[in-house]
């Protein structure tokens, strides 16, 4: 096994058309998340799925139990992969994720999932406020739309500004083309 590891964060059903929280181009990030698996599987490294359910039978997406907090076909996990729940925004916290990755001597995370300004932020930080290198992989990674004082903010521009962000002094920022090659 690598010091390296795949964490796919909350690609899940009620992200996609017909869900309860559609997301921006979901489509194209959870295909390009499904190459990252694909090579990341035959390259030995470890993989990690998060899977976010909510507490409350009356949260807006992600209720326990409901197809809506599967986890999306594309990245089903297979038999032996960790499965981490959570329940937070921050896939460390109240969970086993850090002792997960400590257990395999992992030293490098590599990041895709949802959503660009929530739980790849959070996850992405945090990785590195405890030591691991961060690189996300951020065409395998979506959001939607934000209102912020009245100000509608395109998608596209969420996204880009928690990716700038991010690649300023967090993470490296690779295209799952630019990692896959590397």
């Amino acid at each position: 096994m690598t010091k390296r590891a795949l964490i796919i964060v909350d690609l899940q059903n009620d992200y996609f058309p017909g869900g309860k929280w559609t997301l921006t181009g979901i489509g194209a990030a959870a295909a390009n998340a499904a190459r990252l698996l694909e090579s990341a599987r035959a390259a030995g490294h470890l993989v990690v799925h998060v899977r976010h359910e909510s507490p409350k039978s009356d949260a807006a997406f992600f209720v326990a139990g409901s197809e809506g907090a599967a986890i999306a076909p594309q990245v089903l996990n297979k038999e032996g992969e960790h499965l981490v729940l959570k329940h937070q925004i921050n896939a460390f916290r109240d969970t086993g994720l850090k002792n997960i990755l400590d257990t395999h001597s992992i030293e490098e995370v590599v990041i895709a999932g949802a959503m660009s300004h929530m739980c790849v932020d959070a996850i992405t930080r945090a990785s590195v406020d405890f030591g691991y290198k961060a690189t996300v992989i951020h065409d395998a990674v979506a959001t939607l739309d934000m209102e912020f004082g009245g100000v509608k903010v395109p998608a596209a521009h969420v996204h880009a500004a928690f990716m700038a962000a991010l690649g300023f002094a967090y993470a490296t920022m690779l295209s799952t083309d630019e990692y896959i090659n590397a």
